[in-house]
């Protein structure tokens, strides 16, 4: 089997182990949170899932990109949630926040991606090849699936699964994290052909999100860190399922890269926002 088909395995399979990770960690009341306010959730899920990817398509007419880049840009932003994002942001302090956006925004992709993908598809080539129908079940099968497994352990045995939760989230970051290099040294044309223009662009976009999140956060500052980022950190994931199903291997070249290039831009956001709101880090301590 080729080098880069086992690495797209071995990536698919990490996040499978990330979704059941986070459902080990994941509480009923962490999932009722937003659903018990509906204004919050509304607030959030515009941001995530309609905001960020019409600003995203505005780009793309607007400027005269790569086809390929065209297309990664597009994946991504259709691509909200970010299961990897609980443990960064609990320093801002509303865990249940934080957490119920995760596992909400999740299992939202299962229906959210499809709907996308079935409206874009006609003004973008590849993505026209997708059927909606079938990336909905492939989405199903790697994120409820695992999430509703993970929650389940945890409602039998909660202290055990925090645990494994633990260590398994620092083992798939680890291989997720070597996968991604691994993949970008075997493609070292396809990442040479990004440097420049295409990596500002994705920086660019990272940090439209940041704004976005910021911006529509509510009047909580550590709501509003916590949304900016989850807006920022685009679900790989999801981006990875549907890039895995358009020809050649530069559309997930970009998007590995753009979840090593997008901390670059975030990290920073985070050690300002940690400053200015010192009531988040108290209150998670």
């Amino acid at each position: 089997m080729h080098l880069t088909a086992v690495l797209l395995m071995t990536l698919k399979a990490s996040v499978a182990l990330l979704i059941f990770a986070v459902g080990l960690d994941s509480r009923l009341k962490d999932l009722r949170y937003l659903w018990e306010r509906p204004g919050v959730m509304l607030r959030s899920l515009l941001a995530m899932y309609l905001v960020v990817p019409l600003l995203a398509l505005v780009a793309v007419k607007l400027l005269r990109l790569p086809s390929v880049l065209e297309l990664a840009l597009v994946v991504l932003a259709i691509s909200a949630g970010a299961p990897m994002l609980p443990r960064k942001l609990m320093r801002f302090g509303n865990e249940e926040y934080v957490v119920s956006l995760a596992i909400v925004s999740s299992l939202l992709a299962i229906v959210t991606v499809p709907a996308w993908l079935l409206l874009l598809g006609p003004s973008f080539d590849r993505l026209h090849t997708l059927d909606p129908a079938i990336v909905a079940g492939v989405l199903g099968k790697s994120f409820l699936l695992p999430m509703l497994l993970g929650m389940a352990v945890h409602w039998f045995r909660p202290e055990a699964s925090a645990r494994l939760a633990d260590m398994l989230l620092k083992f798939v970051g680890i291989v997720f994290s070597a996968c991604a290099l691994a993949l970008l040294a075997t493609h070292l044309p396809v990442v040479g052909a990004i440097l420049g223009p295409p990596i500002l662009a994705l920086a660019g976009f990272t940090l439209a999100a940041l704004g976005v999140g910021h911006l529509m956060g509510g009047p909580d500052p550590n709501d509003r860190s916590a949304l900016a980022v989850t807006c920022a950190t685009r679900h790989v994931g999801v981006a990875m399922v549907i890039a895995a199903a358009t020809p050649g291997p530069r559309t997930v070249v970009l998007i590995v890269a753009y979840a090593l290039a997008s901390a670059l831009v975030i990290i920073p956001y985070m050690k300002w926002r940690g400053r200015v709101t010192p009531a988040g880090l108290q209150r998670s301590k």
